[in-house]
Formats: structure tokens, C-alpha cells, sequence
């Protein structure tokens, strides 16, 4: 009886993995969005966000996770951008050390700015835990459309990131029914 269920719920596991890895999103040309939001810690990331603002995809874009000792500056002469777009358009949050924090940190600046829709920019295997987070975050406050920037992450990354993605989906269902 115990092996059945345990064989179970490997099944349910290995069939969830799979729809995992197969609903990775990509990049999304969709709607406009009042915010853009970057998670710092992957490739591509920032790139993909100064290229959504510079199309107009939102009116103003927040880089959360940005290590305190950087500099708008400094990140303007390393992606090759005006500094003036910093001056006007982007907010760095210094705040954030983890993809909690950074939904907290992302929550706060979207009602400091009354935004009722974002755009999420993270890594691909990343961004159903942090769209997870950042909705709970907001609860309600805005819509969150979700942008995966492609990556090649490790067979390991990817497992570690959807054992994280079932604990904090847990989690939160548990906060939601006590």
C-alpha cells in the first residue's frame, strides 16, 4: 500500500516536471503594461527590460535586487544606454537578496507608483516562482504579465527551482487556508 502511494506521487512529481519544463515561457510581445520589473542574477535579464522600455512596453521600469554599492551610471555605461533614460525612467531596488524579497520590494514600488499592470522580466525556469511570489505580493493590487528571457540552466537548476516552486506553491496555500 505504501509503495503504491509512493509510486503515486513520483508519478505526480515526474508529471509535473514535464509541464513544467514544456510551459517555460518565452519572451511575450503582448500588451503594454504600466511597469516593467527585472530580477536581477541572470543573463539577458537587464537586456531584455532596457529593450521592452526603449519599445514603450511600459512607462517606467524597476531593476530590483541591484547590489547597493551600484550606481545608475554604472549601469548605463555597462548596457550602452543613455544615462538619461536612468534619470527618467528607471528605479534601481536595493533591497531585495532573494525572489521573496524581490516581490516585496517589486509590490512596494508598484502601489508607490499606483501601477495595475507589470511586466515580470526573469530568467525562463525562474519566472513561474517569481510571477508565484509576486502576485501573492501585490494581492490583487495589479495584474502581472510574465516575460521568460531564454536560458540553458542545468538539469539540477532545474529541478531545485521546481522543488522550490511546489514548497512556496504549498506554502501559500497553506497560508491562504489558515
Amino acid at each position: 500500500m505504501i509503495l503504491r502511494i509512493l509510486a503515486v506521487l513520483a508519478l505526480l512529481y515526474g508529471i509535473g516536471f514535464a509541464i513544467f519544463l514544456k510551459t517555460m515561457p518565452a519572451p511575450v510581445a503582448g500588451p503594454k503594461t504600466d511597469a516593467i520589473v527585472v530580477l536581477t542574477g541572470g543573463a539577458g535579464r537587464i537586456d531584455r527590460g532596457l529593450a521592452l522600455l526603449k519599445a514603450h512596453a511600459g512607462q517606467r521600469m524597476l531593476i530590483s535586487g541591484v547590489a547597493p554599492e551600484v550606481r545608475p551610471g554604472e549601469l548605463a555605461h555597462e548596457y550602452r544606454v543613455s544615462p538619461s533614460l536612468f534619470r527618467c525612467c528607471i528605479d534601481l531596488g536595493h533591497e531585495a537578496v532573494d525572489t521573496r524579497s524581490n516581490a516585496d520590494e517589486t509590490a512596494d514600488w508598484v502601489r508607490d507608483h499606483k501601477y495595475t499592470s507589470v511586466r515580470l522580466v526573469t530568467s525562463d525556469w525562474h519566472l513561474a516562482r517569481a510571477k508565484l511570489e509576486l502576485v501573492s505580493a501585490l494581492d490583487g493590487d495589479a495584474s502581472v504579465i510574465g516575460d521568460g528571457v531564454p536560458s540553458t540552466p542545468r538539469y539540477a537548476l532545474l529541478v531545485g527551482e521546481y522543488n522550490k516552486l511546489l514548497v512556496r506553491r504549498a506554502a501559500l496555500l497553506m497560508k491562504a487556508v489558515l
